[in-house]
C-alpha cells in the first residue's frame, strides 16, 4: 500500500513559541530589518532595488538547487534575452521574474498572498501549466545518503486542503500576538512540509518568505537577500526542517530563520548603502563633467541596468537611438561605464556597481 505521507500539523502550534532565546534572536532580526527598510527608502527609485537585488537573490537561491551561474553570464543573459544563454542563467532569470510577479500580485490584491499567485509563480519558474501535485510518489531524501527522510502529503485533496489552510494562516492578521518574523518561520516550514509542487518548492518557498515580510510591512518591497544565509548553512537548514517534523520542537528552527533575517539584512544593507553612495558619487561627477547629459532618469538607468545598451537608454529616457548612442559613448569616454562588444552588439557595464555585487556576495 502506498505511503499516505506524514501528517502535517496545524499552525500555529500549541505551546509558547516566544522563549527567551527566540526573543533574543527576534530582537536582533527586527532591528536589522528595520534599519534596512529605512535605508532602502533613501534610494530615489525603488525599481532599482527590486530589479538589481531580485537578481542577486535569484542567483543565490538557485545555487541552493545547484543551479550555478556567474554574474557576467547572468547580466548578459538579461541584456540579450533572445541570444544564447545557459540553462542556469535562464533559471535564475525566471526566479527573478517569479519574485517580481509575486510582488505585483501583492500590490494589486491589497496585500494578500493567494494560492493562485503561488501557482502562477511556479508555472513561470518551471515553464509548466499544472498546479498543486496530483500524482503520488514525491519523497524527500537526504542529499548525502539518498535515504528518505520525509514523505509529504500524497493525496491531492489533502495537499489542496493543507494549502487552503496555509493561505488562511498567511493572510489572517487576527493572531496579533504572533510576531510576523516568527510567523514567517512557521509559514516557510509549513510550505516546505506540504511540498505542494512537483518541483521548485524550495525556490517558491524562499520567494514566499520575502513576500510575507513585505506583506507584513517589515519591508516596502521584496529586497531581502534571504537565500544567502540558507545557502551558506544548507545542511543545518535541512536538518532543522526535519527536526521539527520528528520532534515537534520549534525553537531551533525559528532561531535559525531569525538569524537568517538578521544576517541577510546586514548584507543587503551593505548593498543598499553601496548603491546609494555610488549613485551620489556618479550624480556629482556627471553634473560636473557632463552637465548637458545629466538627468535623474539617466542616472537611474545606469543603476537599474548594471549592463545597459542603447535600447535601454532610448526607452527609459524617450530619446532617439542616435542620442542614446551618443550618451553612452560619452559616458564610456569619461569612465562612467565600460564599453564591450558581443557579436555585432555593443553593451556598457557599470563596472563599479557589478564589483559591489561581487564583493558583497563573496564577503563574510
Amino acid at each position: 500500500m502506498a505511503h499516505p505521507g506524514h501528517p502535517i500539523p496545524n499552525v500555529p502550534p500549541a505551546g509558547d513559541l516566544e522563549t527567551v532565546p527566540v526573543l533574543k534572536a527576534l530582537n536582533q532580526a527586527s532591528r536589522a530589518l528595520a534599519t534596512l527598510k529605512g535605508q532602502a527608502r533613501s534610494i530615489p527609485n525603488q525599481g532599482i532595488l527590486i530589479d538589481t537585488l531580485a537578481l542577486q537573490e535569484a542567483k543565490v537561491s538557485s545555487e541552493i538547487e545547484n543551479v550555478v551561474t556567474t554574474q557576467d553570464e547572468l547580466f548578459q543573459a538579461d541584456l540579450f534575452p533572445d541570444g544564447p544563454r545557459s540553462a542556469a542563467a535562464k533559471e535564475v532569470a525566471l526566479y527573478r521574474d517569479a519574485l517580481k510577479l509575486g510582488f505585483q500580485r501583492l500590490c494589486s490584491t491589497n496585500g494578500l498572498i493567494r494560492n493562485n499567485t503561488l501557482i502562477d509563480m511556479y508555472r513561470l519558474l518551471k515553464g509548466r501549466s499544472d498546479g498543486f501535485r496530483k500524482i503520488p510518489g514525491t519523497k524527500l531524501r537526504n542529499e548525502s545518503t539518498g535515504n528518505v527522510v520525509f514523505v509529504p502529503p500524497q493525496d491531492a485533496r489533502v495537499i489542496a486542503d493543507s494549502m487552503t489552510a496555509l493561505e488562511h494562516f498567511i493572510n489572517d492578521d487576527s493572531q496579533s500576538d504572533l510576531d510576523p518574523l516568527i510567523k514567517m518561520a512557521l509559514i516557510h516550514h509549513q510550505f516546505e512540509s506540504i511540498h505542494p509542487f512537483s518541483d521548485g518548492n524550495g525556490r517558491i518557498g524562499r520567494i514566499l518568505n520575502v513576500l510575507y515580510l513585505t506583506r507584513s510591512d517589515l519591508l516596502d518591497s521584496p529586497i531581502l537577500y534571504l537565500s544567502r544565509h540558507i545557502t551558506r548553512n544548507k545542511g543545518q537548514y535541512y536538518r532543522l526542517l526535519q527536526a521539527v517534523r520528528d520532534t515537534g520542537h520549534w525553537q531551533d528552527w525559528i532561531i535559525f530563520m531569525l538569524n537568517a533575517v538578521a544576517e541577510t539584512s546586514v548584507v543587503t544593507l551593505k548593498l543598499v548603502d553601496g548603491i546609494r553612495q555610488q549613485m551620489a558619487s556618479v550624480k556629482h561627477r556627471m553634473r560636473d563633467e557632463l552637465p548637458q547629459l545629466y538627468s535623474q532618469d539617466l542616472l537611474n538607468n545606469l543603476f537599474r541596468h548594471p549592463y545597459t545598451r542603447i535600447e535601454y537608454v532610448r526607452n527609459d529616457l524617450k530619446k532617439t537611438r542616435q542620442t542614446a548612442s551618443e550618451y553612452l559613448k560619452k559616458l564610456a569616454e569619461h569612465g562612467f561605464v565600460q564599453k564591450h562588444r558581443i557579436g555585432t552588439s555593443n553593451y556598457y557595464v557599470n563596472a563599479n556597481l557589478v564589483h559591489l555585487f561581487m564583493e558583497v556576495a563573496g564577503g563574510g
